[in-house]
């Protein structure tokens, strides 16, 4: 088994555990899943944040926010391993409430970079945001 394949491997259980469990009003496993030493970034859909400080109180925000789970699946596009930094790169497709609202179908398009601490994989940092529908860019696009 290769390095990408043993890193799939070891973080997709926890990883789908935890943003499952997120989208349901868990922020725990999510919060067990970062870095707490610096340099960790959040460019999240709703806020872009630095810092254990910072990003923390996004993951229990978010906890509250989200209810009534009803759909959660990760679609891995890229992942590659190099040393101790990893990367993910995933089209997350869900179906929660959001704020009190109706549940709702949406997919976001989230890169999370990953550093082994201690021979486990911690998120240092990640990028999401909504997977709009195509606008007239190019071809091939998602």
């Amino acid at each position: 088994m290769d390095d990408t394949a043993e890193f799939l491997a070891a973080l997709m259980p926890r990883l789908t555990e935890a943003e499952t469990a997120l989208h349901g009003g868990d922020p725990a496993q999510r919060i067990a899943m970062w870095s707490r030493a610096d340099p960790v970034t959040l460019f999240g859909a709703a806020t872009t944040v630095q810092g254990w400080e910072e990003i923390s109180p996004v993951f229990s925000w978010l906890g509250e926010a989200f209810t009534d789970l009803q759909a959660y699946r990760m679609e891995v596009l890229a992942a590659g391993v190099s040393g101790d930094l990893a990367y993910l790169v995933a089209l997350e497709h869900v179906t929660c409430s959001m704020n009190g609202a109706p549940p709702q179908p949406y997919t976001l398009r989230a890169t999370t970079v990953f550093r082994r601490e201690a021979g486990q994989w911690l998120a240092v940092h990640r990028h999401g945001d909504p997977l709009a529908a195509p606008s007239g860019g190019p071809p091939g696009g998602r």
